[in-house]
Order: C-alpha cells, then structure tokens, then sequence
C-alpha cells in the first residue's frame, strides 16, 4: 500500500535515501567532508569556538576540488541526504513531556516570538534588497535554532542559483552572532536584575543555537540552564510545523495534494518515539550525538561547495538580515517577559 501524497513525498524524490552508487563513486568526496569535520571538532575542542563555524571555513579552502569528478558525488551526498538525515534524527532532543512542563503561557510567548522574528526577516528582505526567500532563511535560522534551520529550511525551498550561499552566509552570520549572543546575554540579564528563572527563559528564547543556549544558560545557574534548555527545545519543535508551511507556500500551483518532506516527518514521528521513554538513555544520546556529527559533516561539504569570492561579495545588507531580527528578537522577548 502506498502512502498518501499528503503525508509524505518518495524518498527518490527528497532526497534522504541515496543511490548506494552514489557513495561508492564519490568515497574521495565523503572522506574529504568527514575529514574536515573531524579537523573542525579538534578545533572546536581545544580553542572553544563553535566546530559549525570551523567545518564552514575549512571546507570552504577545499572549494577547488567540488568539481572534481572524484569528490563532488560524495560531496553532493553529504551536503542534501546526510543533512536531512541529521535534521530528523534532531527530534531525539525532544521530548513532549518536557515542552508540557514549561506551560501555556510560555508556549504562547515562543510561538508569537519565532512568527514575529520570522516575519521581521521577511519584511526587512526587499529593504536590504534581497529575495523574499533568503529573509524567511535569515527570520527562520534566529527565530528557531540557528544553523540547524537554516538548513532545515534551505531543504525546503526551491533550488534557485545562489540558495548554496545564501545559506552558508546565513549559517556563518547566525552561528557568530550567537556565539557573542551567548558571552553578552548572561551579563546583560544579570545588570538588567531578572532572576535566574527568567534570565534562563530570555536565553532560551533569544540565542540561536542550541549549544550556546546551554552554555550561556549553566553560567549563571544551575536553574537558569534547566529553564533555557527547555525554552530552547520548544522553539526547535516549531521547525517542522515552519517546514511544512514553507513546502504548502513554494509547492507547484498545479501540486496535486500535500508532499511533505520525509525527514520532517520522520523528526515528527522520533519527538513522538523520544516522548514514549521507551528507548534507553544510552541509545538517545547516541542518536542525538549521531545527528551532530551528520550535521557537522553536511555543514563541512555545504563549505566545500561553496566559494569565498561568493560569499564575500553578498555584502552587508546579508549581514543585517541576521543582525536586525537578532535585535529584534532580544527585544520582544524582554518586553513578553510578564506574560510567562
């Protein structure tokens, strides 16, 4: 029996399940990117700056070889299957139970949050002069959870000349400005005099990427880390709800039904799964942490494909367009601070 079309579209045809020829043609390319993430996470390790941030500057040096016919399969592979593969296994950090426990109140407030920032990136888009297309790709990446829904959403959207760069731009931007978001957020909450428990809840709903919210987080408390953790997981779980509206918006007119991505509904189906506590907890952190590494090896090949005279030469209205919704984020989350 087949699925309807309204629930999920061919995996020929999203792209999750690879040719297995695919990977045995282009080995040189895969050995490439996980070499390059490797290097990056060493980095990362031992000098403390984000391994998304490193994968992306050293692939970028390796940008001569994504032609090549020895490497680019394997790039390919790893830069749209790998990702969305990591992108559903993500619904392992989730749990309902755990987004139930922070209430109504603050489910509101994140919602209304990430549907006003993303909303900002699309206004601000023909300001800056830039496509409609790469503000929802800037609003989406500071409203949700940084690098990981730029990717998630650049999955989504139709292939145009110039998405690859658009989204490593925003993928840099974003990961940078949380990085400082996550040294300068914990100073400014505490001279601003909120408690631990909003200041974790202001952290969880502003920084980008997970990482930085818990590392921003569990410098100041062990319950301000406690409270960002969770308020960060609730704006991770809109990632599929936004990926559908993108793929219902950008679907052909003449579209006949709903072809829903299959890593959305498979990050879907694993919330559900990670919910039920049926699998151990040695068996979730191995899948949370298998996702990091698929991610961290698609970032690295997105860098491989991508040029430096490219991105350098998108300028800095792309640079505002993460910039302002950050501002803008920031402040409407302390302005909805009494409503949770």
């Amino acid at each position: 029996m087949h699925a309807p079309n309204w629930i999920v579209s061919a995996p020929a045809r999203v792209g999750l399940v690879a040719p297995a020829i695919q990977i045995r043609d282009g080995h040189k390319g895969v050995v490439l990117v996980i070499t390059v993430a490797l290097c990056a996470s060493f980095l990362s390790e031992h000098y403390g700056a984000p391994v998304m941030l490193f994968a992306l500057l050293i692939g970028m040096a390796f940008h001569f070889l994504a032609d090549d016919p020895r490497c680019c399969p394997g790039v390919e592979f790893c830069s749209k299957t790998l990702l969305r593969a990591g992108v559903a296994l993500l619904g392992f950090r989730l749990s309902l139970a755990d987004v139930a426990a922070q209430g109504w109140a603050s489910a509101g407030v994140i919602i209304g949050l990430v549907a006003l920032t993303i909303a900002s990136g699309v206004l601000l888009a023909p300001l800056m002069r830039r496509s409609a297309q790469m503000g929802v790709l800037a609003g989406g990446a500071v409203a949700i959870c940084g690098a990981s829904a730029a990717l998630a959403i650049s999955a989504v959207m139709p292939k145009r000349e110039g998405l690859d760069g658009d989204t490593l731009f925003t993928v840099v931007a974003v990961t940078t400005m949380s990085t400082i978001a996550m040294v300068a957020y914990p100073m400014l909450f505490s001279a601003l005099g909120y408690s631990d428990a909003e200041a974790g809840f202001l952290i969880g709903a502003t920084i980008h990427d997970v990482a930085q919210v818990v590392g921003a987080g569990y410098t100041i408390s062990e319950e301000a880390g406690g409270v960002a953790t969770l308020t960060k997981l609730m704006r991770v779980l809109l990632l599929p709800a936004i990926c559908v509206i993108l793929t219902l918006t950008y679907r052909a007119p003449d579209a006949k039904g709903v072809r829903l991505p299959l890593f959305v509904v498979l990050f879907m189906v694993f919330v559900v799964i990670n919910s039920t506590g049926v699998l151990p907890d040695t068996l979730v952190a191995l899948l949370v942490e298998t996702s990091r590494w698929m991610l961290v090896i698609a970032i690295a090949a997105l860098g491989v494909k991508t040029s430096l005279g490219v991105m350098a030469g998108l300028g800095a209205r792309h640079i505002l367009l993460i910039f302002i919704p950050t501002l803008f984020l920031l402040g409407a989350a302390m302005l909805a601070m009494p409503l949770v």
